[in-house]
This record gives structure tokens, sequence and C-alpha cells, in this order.
């Protein structure tokens, strides 16, 4: 039996009503169980609002998660202070804390997948937490520098060649050997953990018209088409294209992913087109994480007037990639 494990986010936001939300819809008809990762109180206050239509159990201690006989647990992180609709250092502590829980269930092979709620950076910082997302910490955690951040939808799938780091930072960070390991592992998250068979890839490029030749950059003639056309890519991957071009004719329709160079050179188009049903997947990790492809919402947190369907994408797009590996080797990849 597949356990899923959801954290709940930053508790001021919409993390647990989305969460409520997806499993009242995924959890009739599944024969999985799901766990969720929060303090009892900031669940129940959001239950309060008589959204929930699944049964569930309470429990403290990691061990008694396994024998719960409800198809639905709350891991109780501990009474914490709510300040809805406001990101606070308390707030920050406790959405640090169930991710480090959760990630320990994963270890321990409790849990079989990480779905994670919208967390705020503010928050994390007013924690003296010294992490920029999700992303980081799971791979420090997991011991690997390798990784990638990718974004999943039926429309399109995009991957970033660099995280969260100043644009003027996007240059010397896109070193050969990196950014060849980082290709690798997005083709292989295709193939193996996408199921795409014979996936192919487009690469945007880092300068104005892909550098034209050369007069307005050299990353693309010096580091990235060179990459491309080594035998290891061949009819694997194509590019370096002209961003603006690249979108304005719609050209992602053809490939399995888009590749950019730094952080908004996808994530524009890609949140332009799937804003409420987007997900956000970091690639190359021995764990299985998803989490929605937006924030914290903490303007609508309380309301009951949070879109779930990005969330619920997350669980469907974990449940996918965990099958995958589960009945195919070769999708033990990594």
């Amino acid at each position: 039996m597949k356990r899923f494990i959801f954290t709940c986010g930053d508790i001021n936001g919409i993390g647990l009503e989305i969460i409520i939300k997806t499993l009242n819809k995924v959890s009739r008809n599944s024969q999985d169980s799901f766990v969720i990762s929060a303090p009892l109180n900031a669940f129940e206050k959001t239950a309060s609002k008589g959204i929930v239509s699944f049964d569930y159990d309470v429990v403290k201690k990691p061990l008694d998660i396994a024998k719960s006989s409800k198809k639905i647990v709350v891991y109780d992180l501990g009474k914490s202070k709510l300040e809805i609709g406001k990101a606070t250092k308390e707030s920050g502590r406790v959405s640090f804390l169930a991710i480090q829980k959760s990630f320990e269930l994963i270890q321990n092979k409790i849990g079989s997948a990480l779905v994670t709620a919208p967390i705020s950076k503010t928050s994390l910082y007013l924690a003296g937490i010294n992490f920029p997302g999700h992303t980081e910490m799971f791979a420090q955690w997991s011991r690997r520098s390798d990784f990638v951040m990718m974004f999943l939808s039926k429309k399109m799938i995009a991957a970033l060649l660099t995280i969260h780091i100043p644009i003027k930072d996007v240059s010397k960070a896109l070193r050969k050997n990196e950014v060849q390991k980082k290709l690798r592992i997005i083709l292989n998250t295709l193939e193996y953990d996408l199921g795409i068979k014979n996936p192919t890839a487009a690469l945007l490029g880092l300068n104005p018209h892909a550098g034209e030749l050369g007069i307005i950059g050299r990353e693309e003639q010096d580091l990235l088409n060179p990459l491309i056309n080594t035998k290891e890519f061949d009819g694997k991957l194509f590019g370096t294209f002209s961003p603006d071009a690249f979108f304005a004719n719609k050209l992602y329709k053809k490939y399995n992913a888009v590749i950019g160079a730094y952080h908004d050179q996808v994530l524009i188009p890609f949140k332009l087109l799937n804003f409420s049903s987007g997900v956000n997947y970091t690639a190359g990790l021995p764990i299985i994480r998803t989490s929605p492809d937006h924030g914290t919402a903490f303007d609508i947190a309380g309301a009951n007037a949070a879109d779930a369907s990005s969330m619920t994408e997350a669980f469907i797009y974990a449940n996918k990639i965990l099958k995958n590996r589960l009945n195919n080797e070769k999708a033990n990849y990594i």
C-alpha cells in the first residue's frame, strides 16, 4: 500500500484548506493511505469551516501512523499560534518542522511520497531558517548536489538550469559539467519518472535572440549549443531557441519539455498556461516530492475560497511517478 505524506505548509496560509479539499476528492475511491503533517489545532481550525468529508485518526508518534485503521491520519506536530493571513516566525518554524518530520517518514519507509503545501520565504526568514525553498532542503537532506526544479502540467513541462539566484549570477552559474548533469536528469525524469518514450526537450538561450551568433553574448555559442550537439543528446535536445519567438509560435507544443536558463524565463509562460493547475517537482532525488505551483495566498487564507486544483494535480503526479518507479526498475536511475 502506498502512503502519501502531505505537509501543512505555512499554517497561516491556504495549505491545510487545499490539502483537505484534495483528500475529500482523491481518498474516496483510493486504496492508498494519507498523512497530514500539521499541528492539530491548525488542522481543526481549518476543519471547523465544515469542509472535511473524511474520517481520520490523530497520532503524535511516527510509528503509530502505520498502526492506524483509518485511511487518513493527522500527524500532530504540537499546538501552534495561528495568525491567519500573516507571515510569522511561528508559522515559519512550524512549516519547516512539518517538512523535516515528513522527510523522516519517507527516510524511515513510513511514507512513500511527499506532497508539500506552499511555504512562505518570509516566514522561514523570520524563523531563522536558512533555506530558500523546498527544493534546496530536500536536496541537502538527500545528500544530492545534482537536482533540477521542474514544473509539470498537461500543457507544458518546464525545467530550470538555475533556481533562486540573482540574474547577475546566472551566467557564471552555467558551468559545463553542471549543465550537462542537469540536462541528463531532465531527460531521464521525462523517460523514467513520467513514462515518456524517447523524450525530447527544447533548450532556450540565455541571451536575447539566443545570442545572435555570439553578437549579444557567447553563452549559447560557447556552452549550450556544443552540449546540444554531443552524441549523448543527439535527437533528444534541440535549440538554442530565442524565448520570445519560441513561446509566441507555441513551439513548446512540439517538445516534451522546455528548459530555461533562469527562473522567470520559463515560469512566466508556464504560469500563464497553468496558474491553477501547475505542479512543482524536484527531479533527480531518491525521494518523490511534488507541490502546487503557487504560494501561500495569505490574502484569502481562512475564507474557504482557495482553489485546490494545483494541490490535487500535485498528488496525481506524485502517484504517477511513484507507480513508474515501483513498476520499472529503470525508474530507479537516480
